[in-house]
């Protein structure tokens, strides 16, 4: 039996947004029911903004609810926002996915990338890594542009994460270490490359970058939940914020520190710095 969270099950026994939009004016397809998944979501826009989402899905639990959970998270947002989605933001809606179902979030973040470049009349994706590349997974066909992306997008360094996150080597596993290749490669390639140590920035270019991500990347996601996020200093790369609403008092609040706050900050301003809590 998976442990899922409340939310998890939630979404799972009462999804919301089921169904097709109406005339809708984008749609996204990904999966294939014979891998076990699919998933098809429509979206109605009005200018410029997500003004409904629905979905239909053939899958597991997890499937249903991070589709689920997609749609409640896309609506209201313009296509600029909406682009930024990824599939660790659906998970952190719902609390968690066991990490064998994370795969289903992947599904739910591309099936928006493939509703907007609908909208847009752009191919599914500037990549089309279900297509284009080496196909390395047979049983799932999934090829290796697609497994750079997804160790890329979540940190993978593992074969066996990579299943996790798109099912490549869980069927025969005969191209387990065939994965595990491409993962060394790309964490190699990923060591060359320069990281700005933020050096070069002043004090007030630091705090006006840090404030223009909290502005911009971070308020958005907290409230969703009804929260938000106050900038109370800044000293070397140590980052104080004070949580608002209801996520100061959310019992999980240190996971959103963690793995909101502080990898947003990381990831566009200074990735040694340290986030703090003030109460």
């Amino acid at each position: 039996m998976w442990d899922y969270t409340n939310k998890v099950m939630d979404h799972f026994l009462d999804p919301k947004n089921v169904g097709e939009v109406e005339n809708a004016d984008a749609v996204g397809d990904v999966g294939n029911m014979t891998c076990g998944d699919a998933l098809r979501l429509s979206l109605k826009i009005e200018d410029n903004v997500i003004v409904d989402a629905k979905f239909k899905t053939f899958g597991c639990a997890s499937a249903i609810a991070s589709s689920s959970a997609l749609t409640e998270i896309v609506k209201g947002m313009t296509i600029e926002e909406a682009e930024k989605i990824t599939n660790q933001d659906i998970v952190k809606i719902l609390g968690d996915l066991p990490e064998e179902k994370m795969h289903c979030s992947v599904m739910g973040m591309e099936a928006l990338q493939a509703a907007i470049a609908d909208y847009r009349g752009e191919e599914a994706s500037d990549d089309d890594d279900d297509h284009e590349g080496r196909i390395v997974c047979t049983c799932f066909g999934v090829t290796d542009v697609k497994i750079r992306k997804v160790a890329k997008e979540n940190k993978l360094h593992d074969a066996e994460e990579v299943t996790n996150y798109c099912k490549a080597g869980g069927g025969c596993g005969g191209c387990l270490d065939d994965i595990q290749s491409i993962l060394d490669g790309v964490w190699r390639e990923e060591s060359k490359t320069p990281v700005s140590t933020g050096k070069e920035m002043s004090i007030v270019q630091k705090v006006m970058k840090i404030q223009e991500v909290l502005d911009k990347e971070i308020t958005p996601l907290l409230e969703q939940d009804g929260g938000g996020i106050e900038l109370i200093d800044v000293v070397g790369d140590v980052v104080k914020v004070k949580l608002r609403g209801r996520c100061a008092v959310c019992p999980t609040s240190h996971i959103t520190m963690q793995h909101t706050v502080q990898d947003k900050l990381r990831e566009f301003v200074l990735p040694s710095i340290e986030v703090e809590e003030v109460k």
